[in-house]
């Protein structure tokens, strides 16, 4: 038999997240994003449930070779556009679009010779610092754009670093429509954080949010059933629902007394008689080695704890819980690392993120190649 641990990709979950994210956008169209291979989903495994987008959204020419290559005729965006002037013929002959954040991409469009001019997506450093135009340069790079006959149709695009938190977005947007009040073209503005809570009536838009226009709006975590603004809020107060299940099952049980300790480095002691379940799953699965004492786990459904350090290829976790909830937990019994339980239970990848001191889109990225992947609905 195969080693018992496994990843479950829901289906009917990324279908509902992604309708979700287009009632809180009613008048925007959707980008479903699926860069870092749809966030360690599968782009193949996920492109059926995401096929109702009005695009798809992702990094490299690899990625959106393998979308046209699944039957997808409709809009690709690269989001951060081409990274040499070569690029630029793929672009051409798959027909993507492409955002234009500094001067040299320009400089390689006017280079490019075409017969279909390309529709790219200028982007504003309105304040994230990463890429794109600042407010000074925005206009003169539009203008440059606009005069290029390889270019049809110019997007204008930002991106906002802190709508999740209670700093809202507020001055970046001011900023952005200040320097674009009087360019044409459809904006893309929002993404997880900044469609569900600054987007109409279906948001909780802070003060000062008033004025967010996203034509195209870039759903990236949300449509994989993570809370873009946990702990303040969870995946349920925003009806998602979990995409991803990592399971696995007890393959050892010990019986530990009082002082005896667990694992690697004695990290944890037991500060009674206590009886601990071995876990087939390590960091070699992609489960955070950081993770401590306490990362919560379900066992058969029950929630339980972590305990001691997380080996390359076992974790340990505590039974007293199964116990008390009157089960008698032993080797074969099903371990919901995060994910959907068996018995229907849900134990938020956030949780589990926060509890090792990360987010959720590290832990379902770096789920490892060795791990076995099943679709399921």
């Amino acid at each position: 038999m195969p080693r018992p641990i496994q990843a479950l990709i829901h289906t009917d979950a990324l279908r509902h997240n992604l309708a979700r994210a287009r009632a809180a956008a009613p008048d925007a169209k959707v980008w479903a994003v699926v860069k870092a291979n749809a966030y360690g989903h599968g782009i193949e495994r996920v492109f059926e449930s995401l096929r109702g987008a009005d695009g798809f959204a992702l990094l490299d020419l690899a990625e959106a070779e393998r979308v046209r290559a699944l039957g997808w005729r409709g809009p690709i965006l690269l989001l951060e556009g081409v990274f040499d002037p070569r690029d630029l013929e793929l672009c051409s002959r798959l027909g993507l679009w492409h955002v234009v954040h500094e001067t040299r991409q320009i400089d390689w469009l006017a280079m490019h010779k075409t017969h279909a001019p390309h529709r790219v997506f200028l982007k504003m450093n309105s304040g994230m610092n990463r890429l794109g135009f600042t407010p000074e340069a925005y206009r003169a790079a539009w203008a440059r754009l606009d005069a290029l006959p390889q270019v049809e149709e110019i997007t204008l695009i930002t991106h906002f670093s802190d709508a999740d938190g209670p700093r809202g977005i507020a001055s970046q947007l001011a900023l952005f429509n200040a320097t674009t009040q009087d360019l044409p073209g459809e904006r893309s503005l929002a993404n997880s954080a900044a469609t569900l809570r600054h987007m109409g009536a279906h948001g909780e838009s802070a003060p000062g949010a008033g004025g967010l226009r996203s034509d195209w709006v870039r759903p990236g975590i949300a449509v994989y059933g993570s809370a873009p603004d946990y702990p303040e809020h969870d995946a349920t107060h925003w009806d998602l629902r979990p995409t991803m299940t990592l399971r696995s099952r007890l393959i050892g049980v010990q019986q530990l007394q009082v002082g005896d300790t667990v694992g690697y480095g004695s990290a944890f002691t037991a500060p009674q008689a206590m009886r601990i379940g071995v876990v087939a799953c390590g960091y070699a699965d992609g489960y955070m080695r950081v993770a401590p004492t306490g990362t919560p786990v379900l066992v058969d459904g029950v929630r339980t704890r972590l305990v001691g350090r997380v080996s390359m290829d076992m974790l340990t976790v505590d039974l007293e819980p199964v116990r008390q909830a009157g089960l008698t937990a032993d080797v074969g019994s099903e371990v919901t690392l995060w994910g959907r339980a068996s018995n229907g239970a849900v134990l938020a990848i956030d949780e589990v993120a926060r509890a090792a001191g990360t987010l959720s889109y590290e832990l379902m990225c770096a789920v490892a190649p060795r791990v076995p992947v099943e679709v399921a609905d």
